[in-house]
């Protein structure tokens, strides 16, 4: 589906979210998961941000046409795999794709969507894309495989009541480090932050984790609000209670905080919609200048965090 990158009218698509990480370099195998498992420390975090570590597939769930909920064990029941908020892992694989004479190495960042505090397994959510090495290799993975994990690696590191209000604009898989700062503030009693969730995908059934996502908006009514944009509703519309269509400058108005103190917008998405809404980042991965949408609305760079 072509992009459509307009600062007044936003294409709503599903993508892998983050930065693409790509090295290439013959294969190697991980060193084996039972010799990592035996020296692993219960009281220590199973991942280490300079070192790959393999773990195990132990269960895997089709949630849409095309996306996964992947369950990787750790090493210990009790232990944690050492993720603070807001922070994402590398996992990396050799393939072998098309016209390569070797396996490469591709490695690719993910947000994982259970607690960072979850004891005994760590939970990836991803879109198999044709197209996509990693993505598609991980759609292809059976209960058992393993797969080369490292981090965590700090995006934006959150503090409870530094903000008043956040607000967030996901497309497609982007909801994961959403979803993953959204549970953690919501779950904190102690922490008064609001935060308004302004969703775009392609249609009602890529929607990822929408069950998970309306129940928090049922349970914190007061600090936690939704709205959904599909670019084609289906049955016309008549049973949709979301938008249609773009994603405009008035919707965004309309369901995220204003620009001001104590206020942040987060982005994140594929490529052609961080560039109509908030300009993607820098080559280096840093956050870039402002552009887009929201700097049209008047937010400042200190305001807006891509991710």
């Amino acid at each position: 589906m072509a992009l459509r990158q307009c600062a007044s009218r936003l294409l709503p698509l599903g993508a892998a979210a983050g930065a693409v990480y790509f090295a290439s370099q013959q294969a190697q195998l991980a060193p084996p998961f039972a010799s990592f498992a035996a020296q692993a420390d219960a009281a220590g975090p199973a991942l280490d941000p300079n070192e790959w570590r393999p773990l195990r597939l132990a269960g895997k769930k089709q949630l849409t046409h095309n996306s996964f909920e992947l369950s990787f064990a750790l090493p210990e029941p009790q232990q944690e795999a050492g993720l603070t908020v807001a922070s994402c892992l590398l996992v990396k694989a050799p393939l072998q794709g098309p016209g390569d004479d070797k396996p490469k190495v591709i490695i690719r960042p993910y947000t994982p969507t259970s607690p960072p505090d979850a004891k005994g397994h760590l939970d990836l959510v991803i879109k198999a894309y044709p197209d996509g090495k990693m993505s598609k290799h991980l759609g292809s993975m059976k209960v058992g495989d393993t797969l080369d994990f490292k981090g965590p690696l700090v995006k934006f590191p959150y503090k409870r009541n530094d903000l008043k209000e956040i607000g967030m604009v996901a497309g497609g898989t982007g909801i994961t480090p959403m979803l993953q700062v959204a549970e953690w503030i919501l779950r904190d009693p102690t922490d008064k932050t609001k935060v308004s969730l302004l969703f775009a995908n392609v249609s009602e059934g890529d929607i990822l984790c929408k069950k998970r996502i309306d129940e928090l908006a049922a349970a914190h009514p007061d600090r936690f609000k939704v709205h959904y944009v599909v670019d084609k509703a289906s049955w016309g519309g008549l049973l949709w209670k979301g938008s249609t269509g773009y994603v405009t400058p008035d919707l965004l108005k309309a369901h995220l905080p204003p620009p001001g103190v104590g206020n942040m917008v987060f982005v994140c998405g594929p490529p052609g919609m961080m560039n109509a809404v908030s300009g993607d980042k820098a080559p280096d991965k840093s956050q870039g200048p402002l552009s887009g949408a929201l700097r049209d609305l008047g937010y400042s760079p200190e305001g807006v965090y891509k991710f």
